[in-house]
């Protein structure tokens, strides 16, 4: 399975639904296979981040519904594969954090991310977040980000 789908961590899951900066980029990766993978953890940080986006006031009521409705339709046709976390997956969140430096800032979810997509045989992970990126090493995989650095102008 790692072969044919990408594995995206929850910055470029929410870009699916929201058209928050790359969103184009990400939903063109995401087309790429026949569906897109992510740790179970995921599944309450997408919940999370529509809501987010709806208390801002960056999506309006029905807005917020919509992208939600579609979110859980979307899980339940299989278009989002949800990895499970095991004990074989804390394992490698363990052996990461042993091998991390003390400057290296690894929060707990992203961690879970990163040993989830090496227990079930992923290469790369896809992510917008600097510090998960940073961290990819930790876990022998690859950190990629296909959305452009924002412009200044």
């Amino acid at each position: 399975m790692a072969a044919r789908i990408p594995y995206f961590d929850t910055s470029y899951l929410v870009r699916l639904y929201l058209e928050d900066h790359g969103f184009e980029r990400v939903r063109e990766l995401a087309g790429t296979g026949t569906s897109v993978a992510s740790a179970w953890h995921a599944k309450a940080e997408v919940v999370a981040a529509l809501h987010r986006a709806f208390r801002e006031r960056r999506l309006q009521q029905e807005t917020y519904r919509t992208a939600l409705d579609q979110f859980i339709q979307d899980s339940g046709d299989g278009l989002l594969h949800w990895l499970p976390l095991t004990d074989d997956v804390q394992q490698r969140l363990e052996g990461g954090f042993r091998k991390a430096s003390a400057t290296t800032f690894l929060r707990a979810a992203d961690a879970l991310h990163l040993a989830c997509a090496a227990e079930h045989g992923f290469t790369k992970v896809f992510s917008h977040d600097r510090h998960f990126l940073a961290a990819a090493p930790l876990f022998g995989l690859k950190g990629v980000n296909v959305i452009p650095a924002a412009s200044s102008d």
